[in-house]
This record gives C-alpha cells, structure tokens and sequence, in this order.
C-alpha cells in the first residue's frame, strides 16, 4: 500500500520515524553523561543561561524542551507500534500471536523498569515513575484500542484527560486536595498507596493515564501515514497547532496550569501539539522531499534504542566515573580547567557509547522485547 500523493511506499522504512526515535536518543545519552547540566551550571549569569535552561525540566508551572523529551519518546513509540503490527499483518502472524507479542513486549518494558529502578544500596524498593514502566502501559492500552476507527481513539483521548482532570479536581482526600500543587495532589497520594513514598522530583505514576494520550496520538498518526489520505501532513500539522493552542490557552487562563511533574491534560496537550508539528516537518523532509537520509550519528542509536537505554541507566554511573578519572589524570597536568576536562569526559564517554552502538549496527545486531 502507498500514499498516492505523498509517494511513500509503506512497506519501506519510514525514514522520518527513525530520525525521529534517533534524535531522541542522542539527546537521552548526551544527558546521561551530564554534559547537558555541566553546560547549564557554567552559562549561569550569562546569555547562553536561557539556552542551556533549555535542557532542565521545568521546576513546576512551565514548559521548556526538555520536557517534550519523554513526551517525544512515548509518541514514537506509538507510531513504531503501527506500523509494526501492519507489517506483521501483512506478514500473515494471526491475531492471537500477536496479541502475545505485544503483552511479552509490554511485560518486558515493566520488568526492566522495575528493575533499573528498583535496586538500591538500601535495598529493593518499587518506583513506578520512570519512562519504561510508564510506557508498558500506554503501549499496551494503545494496542488494546488500535483496531478502533481514528475518531474514536481521539474520543478515548479526550476521556483518558478527562478523567484526569476530575480525579485531581474532585478527590477531596486530606493533604492531597490541592490539585496542582507538589506533593498535596492526587498523583502523590496514589503514590503513596502504591509505593509508600514520593518521589523527590515531584513525579507521580499515575503519569501513565494522560501520557497515553502521548503514545495513542503517534498510533493515530501511523494510521493516517498508513492510509491513503492526501493531505496527512496537512491534517497532522492542523491538529498539532490546535492542540497547542488549547493546551496553552488552559494555562493562560488559568484553568489548568502546564505541569510536567504530573502531567496535566495541558501539558498533555501543548506537548503532544508539538510532537505532531516536529513530526509533520522531519515526515516532510525525509520522506516526501527525500533532503536527505537519516544521518548516522541518529540512526544507529534509534536502531538500537532499548540497548543503549538499558545501557546508559545500568552501567552508564560507572563509566561516567572510570571516564571523568581517567580525563582528570590526563588533562590536569596541563592545566585544563575543570570545566573543560568534565566536558572532554562527557563526549569521551558518547563516543564509547555511540561507538558500541555503531559495532552492533555493522554487525547487524539488533536488540528488541
């Protein structure tokens, strides 16, 4: 099947998804060797300070990139899943085979997060916060319902926020009846239920019911790349402006402030608006106007996206550490400064990791739950 006006043959890969999951990447290790924070703390006072802030999750009441990072990550992952299962249709796996595939993918996506998360020097606890077991389940509720029409996975959209909205609005639980305020909210007080603690950044679980708006929103957006609309890049970048008008309108009247930490529906919303532009534009280039191929320096690292995850979060503290020691002891002699022998130990430690990457690329090597 093709796009008729668009002239995408869908059984090729679509570049635009891997540029996109690529980039993503690259940003996700770049700040895992904590180049990003390092560049912060030495631009303060200066004009690169708004730059660099750039790359900080927002404190609270705000919006800034680094915060459509995560948003980016359980998009595409939508998006990936469509086209994943058209393939595997098209391939003739029954439905029950593939039903299994999913909730195996899914479970593994919960098991690593668990555990990535989970193990500490005090011991085994349970922290249901973080990317991996957020995306178990807006991955699995995304299949759930893909085989709905497009209209009425935006209807569950809408429910899925709706009933955000009204669980944090109308849950008058004591200490936890201040809806958007830290700690004193809803979210926290799930958390508490669930995991007897809250987490110090602010983060709550229950995250995962608006977030799925996220990944269900790149589901919608393969379907359409899948269909034979001719004007899906029109339609896309109509509903992203939408959204962001709506989800900035939210918080400039009042009505519900833009909050990462728990996700309101108008973050949701402002930050899905801009996954849907951003992605509408690399669609554009890459796939429709072929500018160019994905570069390699995405590619590799989108290929092997869960690797290079699971790599960072586990070993990437260690390495991080071997490397700074090892810069330190190179560079002082010299008399680098600090700042400099921090910043040469951050791309040291991407270029081990991009090169690892870059060995099971040409190898053919491909890790997938």
């Amino acid at each position: 099947m093709q796009t008729e006006s668009l002239g995408v043959p869908i059984n090729n890969r679509i570049q635009s998804l891997d540029f996109f999951r690529g980039l993503i990447m690259f940003l996700l290790v770049l700040e895992s060797t904590g180049l990003f924070k390092i560049l912060y703390l030495n631009s303060k006072d200066s004009f690169l300070e708004h730059f660099f802030v750039q790359f900080q999750h927002h404190q609270w009441n705000g919006l800034r990139f680094w915060d459509l990072i995560q948003p980016g990550f359980m998009f595409i992952a939508g998006t990936a899943m469509t086209f994943s299962l058209h393939a595997m249709r098209q391939k003739g796996v029954s439905s029950k085979a593939i039903t299994k595939k999913m909730l195996l993918r899914c479970f593994w996506l919960l098991f690593w997060g668990l555990l990535l998360y989970g193990v500490k020097s005090t011991g085994l606890t349970l922290e249901l916060w973080n990317v991996l077991t957020q995306l178990s389940f807006t991955l699995l509720l995304a299949y759930l319902i893909s085989g709905w029409s497009n209209r009425t996975q935006v209807i569950t959209c809408v429910v899925l926020l709706l009933i955000t909205e009204f669980l944090y609005r109308f849950t008058m639980i004591s200490d936890y009846d201040q809806p958007f305020t830290r700690d004193h909210n809803f979210g926290s007080y799930i958390d508490m239920l669930l995991m007897h603690k809250i987490s110090s950044g602010h983060w709550v679980s229950i995250n995962c019911l608006p977030t799925a708006v996220h990944t269900i929103g790149g589901a919608i957006v393969g379907n359409l790349l899948l269909s034979k609309s001719t004007h899906v890049i029109k339609i896309i970048l109509i509903w992203g402006a939408s959204l962001l008008v709506l989800g900035y309108g939210m918080d400039v009247i009042q009505l519900t402030p833009i909050i990462k930490r728990i996700a309101t529906s108008s973050f949701t919303l402002a930050s899905l608006g801009y996954c849907l532009i951003a992605f509408a534009g690399c669609y554009y280039f890459f796939d429709v106007k072929k500018g160019q191929s994905n570069p390699l320096l995405f590619k590799i690292l989108g290929m092997n996206s869960i690797f290079i995850y699971l790599f960072f979060e586990i070993l990437g503290g260690w390495l991080n550490d071997y490397i700074g020691l090892f810069s330190n002891g190179l560079l002082l002699p010299f008399q680098v400064s600090t700042t400099w022998i921090s910043i040469v130990a951050c791309c040291l430690v991407f270029s081990i990791e991009w090169g690892i990457c870059y060995f099971f690329y040409n190898k053919k090597i491909f890790f997938r739950l």
